[in-house]
């Protein structure tokens, strides 16, 4: 059967949207650009091809589709900015192959501008057809939160914004077989820059609860007490709460790496966020030193190191920052993870425990990054030596909150 769509990239933006489509009949072929994790669990990706989905053969099944999005990473570039390489091949292989009327989407994270300044000319260039006139192009910021059972594709509004009103339509009338409710933008640019919102919305956000924790720390304060307090409040609040680091595939943007007027607030969240990994660190060697322990030395047990609870996605994960420092203080690091079953750190193996609880026992101390379900959280603050927890996850008094 011909297919009515072509996902390209089947990382965490295109696998969740291309079972949201083959879930909504539509069928479609899926495009490997590069060696892709997404965050589906076999169960769901048997599902998928039982309901049609299959990965395309070659670059030409790209040009018998009427639908195209383009899900393929856009990492953060030794300068800062954006890393557009991924987009631009994927961009070159699906426009030898284009055929006219075909109606191209870009869901990459990207700065305001990006698809008609860079995608557009690509597109033109390789295909020879004219966007707006012979295909229809449109940006569509992807809202994808892995792990999350509550909020799918098919409940998610999707915003939409094209160069043209009809390439705005086009796109619509594409998501509209997928989801509820679709929000459209003025523009282009509104589209790419309501990514940019909620990513610096989250980062900042983190930073200010980081933040609040070092302070609580310093004050002898219960800070998950008090965001437990504060999210009774009905209007005005949000609660967001610490953690070791911010993993995950949305880069926040200042925009500062493109030349452009650069957003403070974000530049200063960035800087916050990336101390907490070194924070952690200082509070494991505090820790060990008030238990009269060296961390030269010490028996440390990482528990949980993906970038996300009830993953395998370690994209970005603090975990790799905080094995690295307690290295480099001499520490003897292990880790457990149900989720992963070898991890490697400095181009080294880190040992990874059999039995949770009898590593917990044995560690001099134990540093929860992740609360997996699979972790009985109780269990493990009376077997364990001495706990770090910097989720909050654990009984009050049970251990040593970050």
């Amino acid at each position: 059967m011909p297919a009515d769509l072509a996902v390209i990239g089947l990382g965490p933006l295109g696998l969740p949207l291309a079972q949201a489509a083959v879930a909504a009949g539509i069928p479609t072929v899926g495009y490997r650009t590069g060696p892709e994790a997404g965050s589906l669990s076999p169960a769901e990706l048997r599902r998928m091809l039982a309901l049609g989905f299959r990965q395309a053969t070659g670059p030409a099944e790209l040009g018998r589709v009427r639908t195209a999005v383009l899900c393929v990473p856009t990492p953060r570039a030794p300068d800062g900015g954006l890393d557009l390489s991924q987009l631009e091949s994927a961009a070159r292989t699906l426009a030898g192959h284009m055929r006219p009327h075909t109606t191209v989407i870009l869901e990459s994270p990207v700065h305001p501008g990006t698809t008609e300044d860079f995608l557009r000319p690509l597109l033109e260039e390789v295909s020879g057809l004219r966007a707006g006139r012979d295909f229809h192009l449109a940006h569509s910021p992807s809202r994808v939160d892995p792990g999350n059972r509550a909020f799918t594709p098919a409940n998610t509004p999707k915003v939409i914004g094209g160069l043209t009103p009809a390439c705005t339509e086009s796109a619509a009338a594409f998501y509209g077989r997928i989801t509820d409710k679709v929000v459209r933008a003025r523009g282009l640019r509104e589209a790419e820059a309501v990514q940019l919102l909620e990513t610096n919305y989250r980062h900042v956000n983190i930073a200010l609860v980081n933040e609040m924790a070092v302070l609580c720390h310093e004050l002898g304060v219960d800070l998950w007490d008090v965001v437990r307090c504060a999210e009774t409040k009905p209007f005005g609040f949000q609660a967001f709460r610490p953690g070791p680091g911010v993993g995950g595939h949305s880069v926040p943007q200042d925009l500062t790496a493109q030349g452009g007027r650069g957003l403070r607030m974000v530049e200063l969240a960035q800087q916050v966020n990336a101390r907490m990994p070194r924070y952690v660190v200082q509070r494991a060697a505090a820790l060990l030193n008030e238990h009269g322990k060296s961390a030269r030395g010490a028996r440390v047990l990482l528990l949980g190191v993906t970038y996300k609870a009830d993953l395998a996605d370690q994209q970005n994960t603090p975990a790799e920052e905080i094995a690295t420092g307690l290295m480099r203080l001499g520490a003897a690091v292990s880790y457990h993870d149900p989720h992963v079953p070898t991890w490697s750190v400095l181009d080294r193996p880190v040992p990874r425990a059999d039995s949770l609880y009898e590593a917990a026992a044995d560690a001099d101390l134990t540093i929860l990054l992740q609360q997996h379900r699979t972790y009985d959280l109780q269990g493990l603050s009376v077997k364990a030596q001495l706990l770090l927890d910097t989720r909050g996850a654990t009984p009050t008094g049970a251990a040593h909150r970050l």
